[in-house]
């Protein structure tokens, strides 16, 4: 049996279809409320499925789990209930780290390219406390996953005990199936596939720095299965213990995006800039471009979508399948 928590979230969730889909029991451990993250799970055998207030009471019955994968989080890089969102980013997956090690259960948390901030101190998958030290999250978000990937570091060095084996995923900006319950969190993707197909030109924020073009901001681009593969790849390597980015290796610009997503339409790209909002301003990231060496020296060698080729698969294979657009 796997654990997933966030399992019907947008990375967890096709994280769980990949785990079923080879035979494998999961449980998930989510909150469906009363939306549409139901659907994210609809396609696949699932062992169960419970709310996070019940897994404690979950895991003191000793269940035979092979790893827990922890996806859940509070995501939004807009939150500020700072009590909430150290409850969730910080508190539970420490929780989660000691009950591994307790149990001798394997470990992968999501952290996240939000610890890198502006990018200004580069983006290293570096777990050494001075490294740690350096970043600059943006937002609350960023700040917790920094905050734990810390505490990791900060428990290593003291020797405390850990699971059997244990990996930190630095998730860069990720596109795929099953992220429409995420509202604004959404990929961009979506987000102007969505604009284009309402027959509206697709906008991007225009740039409000100095030497930057509008829609030449640049993010590190990666498909939702590209993680998975990753993820996977590791639960299966326990040498491979570490903190590592996932993403693509290489930064595109939001142009490219919505123009790949024109192209997998086939049609002419129409694209207008606007302001920047307000609750972004200062917090918004110009560039991110994983540092992929630690993970490739590790021995993982799937090679990621380019833009151009994850695009098109997201939008022709799932997007424009109207009446069920999931995976």
């Amino acid at each position: 049996m796997h654990i997933v928590t966030g399992g019907a979230g947008f990375i967890g969730s096709n994280l769980v279809a990949a785990l079923c889909a080879r035979g494998d029991e999961v449980v998930v451990v989510d909150r469906l409320r009363q939306g549409v993250k139901w659907r994210n799970l609809a396609k696949h055998q699932i062992a169960g499925i419970i709310t996070p207030d019940d897994l404690p009471g979950f895991l003191a019955k000793a269940p035979p789990v092979k790893t827990l994968f922890h996806m859940g989080a509070i995501s939004a890089t807009t939150e500020t209930d700072g009590d909430l969102v150290a409850a969730t980013n910080i508190a539970l997956p420490q929780m989660l780290w000691d009950w591994c090690a307790e149990a001798g259960v394997p470990f992968i948390y999501a952290s996240s390219a939000a610890t890198y901030g502006d990018g200004s101190q580069g983006f290293e998958d570096d777990l050494r406390a001075e490294a740690l030290a350096k970043l600059r999250p943006l937002n609350l978000y960023g700040w917790s996953k920094l905050a734990f990937d810390r505490r990791v570091a900060q428990m290593l060095a003291r020797g405390h005990r850990r699971p059997p084996h244990w990996a930190g995923l630095r998730f860069f900006n990720v596109y795929g199936p099953n992220e429409h319950h995420k509202g604004r969190m959404a990929s961009v993707v979506l987000h102007k596939f969505k604009q284009i197909m309402a027959g509206d030109p697709a906008t991007l924020f225009a740039s409000d720095r100095p030497g930057i073009a509008d829609g030449d901001q640049k993010r590190d681009f990666v498909h939702v299965n590209d993680c998975v593969a990753a993820m996977l790849w590791l639960a299966r390597n326990p040498q491979a213990a570490g903190l590592y980015n996932i993403g693509s290796g290489q930064a595109r610009s939001f142009l490219d995006l919505t123009r790949a997503i024109y192209a997998a339409l086939g049609r002419n790209a129409d694209i207008r800039f606007i302001p920047m909002p307000d609750d972004l301003r200062g917090k918004y990231q110009y560039f991110t471009e994983a540092r992929m060496d630690r993970l490739r020296g590790a021995g993982f060698d799937h090679p990621p979508n380019s833009v151009e080729d994850g695009v098109r698969s997201y939008v022709r294979d799932v997007l424009m399948n109207a009446e069920d657009p999931y995976a």
